[in-house]
């Protein structure tokens, strides 16, 4: 009798027991979810505050986890016998190397985007003017950014600063801001926002930090006369909306405040009075709105149906719907600043089959 009396108290016991710690386990798992959730939506509204400042560590961060990830997963790969893309490609630059030492090629320097200066090796027969041929960049972009006093201040052995595209690099000051510093050089305060390795202390208001570099594409060096002229299009003002010779007319009439690149596929078409914008073409609208990206603003993407899309972009207001047919030269909205702008101008895309080509070699 006693024994059982024993028994049945262990088992309430033991029952007691087991419901206490999963009463415990459920509010410790309670409590560490609503912690976990209450972090990301901080996290998530400050990424979403700050725009995108944090883009690059997240690229490094997905970087380094690659290359740690293809160290340690490479011997397996190896082992299995797997194709290497990597050794494929360095077979083929040493069969290019081969073939262009018989014939005497000078070796090829890549064009691919870059955001670094390169150092260059100035070597016997070099120029100015080929050395800037050969890395895409202007000869004055050579001359300011090495402190040359003329092209011919060169000699075989000397090392030289590329930056990765025309233009200067330079380093803020106290009391500048992003339109100072593009007024000093030149260009369009878009024109420094839209290089994408250029950072700001807050990605809203563009503000700069003292002593940090920027790069100025298409800027001029302060005081000084150019040795080549600049590119035509910064002087260039274009027709009103609706006019044109080709298939797709102007958009708005303005200036050309900064051009077609490998990092802005797109022309910035500036005008202060902010006029209407008109559809290139007849087709139907996709977009009319502020969607995600948000670097756009308000914007019309318009279907062509004929492989062609037009984007109209940074739009103070919009007259047009999804869904809705336009015709050419149909008001869709008015020029604005909304979006990553610095200023009243339409950013315009034009879009064939997916890919973008150069507005300024379609409407002439």
């Amino acid at each position: 009798m006693l024994n059982s009396m024993r028994s049945s108290s262990l088992g309430r016991d033991l029952k007691q027991f087991f419901i206490s710690l999963l009463i415990y386990l459920k509010e410790k798992i309670f409590k560490a979810f609503h912690f976990f959730e209450k972090s990301k939506s901080s996290m998530a509204a400050g990424l979403y505050q700050q725009r995108g400042r944090f883009v690059r560590p997240f690229i490094h961060s997905g970087m380094a986890f690659l290359i740690v990830g293809g160290i340690t997963l490479g011997p397996i790969l190896v082992s299995e016998n797997l194709s290497n893309p990597w050794q494929e490609e360095a077979n083929a630059q040493e069969i290019l190397s081969s073939a262009t030492e018989e014939t005497g090629t000078a070796t090829l320097v890549s064009i691919k985007p870059r955001a670094e200066i390169f150092e260059y090796e100035v070597k016997g027969g070099d120029t100015v003017s080929t050395i800037a041929e050969k890395f895409g960049v202007s000869v004055d972009t050579i001359i300011w950014e090495n402190n040359l006093k003329s092209v011919k201040d060169i000699k075989p052995g000397q090392k030289l600063n590329i930056l990765p595209v025309s233009g200067i690099m330079y380093k803020v000051n106290p009391g500048e801001t992003i339109y100072s510093v593009a007024k000093k050089h030149q260009v369009d305060a878009q024109v420094i926002v839209d290089w994408p390795y250029n950072s700001f202390a807050n990605d809203e208001t563009f503000a700069l930090a003292v002593g940090q570099e920027l790069m100025i594409p298409d800027g001029i060096k302060p005081k000084v006369t150019p040795v080549a002229p600049r590119s035509g299009y910064y002087a260039t003002v274009i027709p009103g909306a609706g006019l044109g010779t080709g298939q797709f007319v102007w958009p708005v009439g303005g200036g050309i405040s900064q051009g077609y690149s490998w990092y802005h596929q797109a022309i910035d078409i500036a005008n202060k009075s902010l006029p209407q914008i008109v559809a290139c073409d007849s087709g139907t609208v996709m977009i009319a709105g502020w969607p995600s990206p948000w670097a756009y603003g308000n914007r019309v993407l318009i279907d062509h149906g004929n492989g062609y899309q037009t984007l109209y972009a940074h739009l103070s207001a919009i007259y047009v719907s999804p869904g809705q047919r336009v015709k050419k030269g149909q008001v869709i909205g008015k020029m604005g600043s909304t979006g990553r702008s610095t200023g009243p101008h339409l950013h315009l895309e034009i879009k064939k089959n997916g890919v973008n080509l150069n507005p300024l070699s379609i409407l002439k």
